[in-house]
């Protein structure tokens, strides 16, 4: 995983927000697709850490059976990299809380808060700086129907649809790409159903 000297990739979005001259404010964010799995990430360590190949991915799978187990007794897990807990919602809409009843309780899956040391473990490391990547313009490839439903199409080869899989075959931010398959659920002749899934919405054609 050789580190690149043109320093931190970074793209710049607009956000629905208004400045004070009218236009949309805009944000930064890490350049699209740079992801690693568990694996790259090990083998970075073996190469770099004096760590023993499938050590740190061993470590992680042992981390997450014990705190697996200790969170379903209620506990919060702090640890260097942030503090983990289970987080717990109710199955109906209750309003008087002596009608609550064990039954009612469910997980609703993890609470992850960064660990405060985080920032200074990235900077070091940021020896180049930042350099802007230029990414497609959101309101162009939202204005393009013709891609936006070959990209609708790609995925629905799998059967279903999810926002984060749009965005990543339609070149649209998360947001955006949520927002039209939104706008595909709606009107009289609907194009897709949304369904929750778990933790997330899934979209399938009607």
């Amino acid at each position: 995983m050789p580190r690149k000297k043109t320093g931190f990739l970074y793209e710049v979005h607009p956000t629905p927000a208004k400045g004070s001259d009218g236009g949309n404010i805009v944000y930064a964010k890490p350049a699209k697709g740079r992801k690693l799995s568990i694996e790259a990430v090990d083998d970075y360590c073996a190469r770099h850490n004096c760590l023993k190949s499938g050590e740190l991915k061993l470590a992680m799978e042992e981390f997450m059976k014990a705190a697996g187990a200790l969170m379903a007794e209620g506990y919060r897990i702090d640890t260097p990299i942030g503090s983990f807990a289970p987080k717990l919602a109710l199955k109906r809409e209750i309003t008087n809380p002596d009608d609550v009843e064990d039954s009612d309780v469910m997980l609703d899956g993890v609470e992850y808060i960064p660990g405060k040391h985080w920032n200074k473990a990235i900077q070091k490391w940021l020896f180049n700086g930042f350099s802007r990547v230029e990414n497609p313009n959101t309101q162009e490839l939202m204005n393009d129907k013709e891609r936006l439903e070959q990209a609708l199409r790609q995925n629905l080869r799998k059967g279903y649809v999810t926002a984060r899989s749009f965005a990543f075959y339609s070149g649209l931010t998360l947001y955006s790409a949520r927002k039209q398959l939104e706008e595909w659920t709606k009107g009289d002749t609907p194009k897709l159903m949304r369904t929750k899934m778990g933790q997330m919405h899934i979209y399938t054609e009607i």
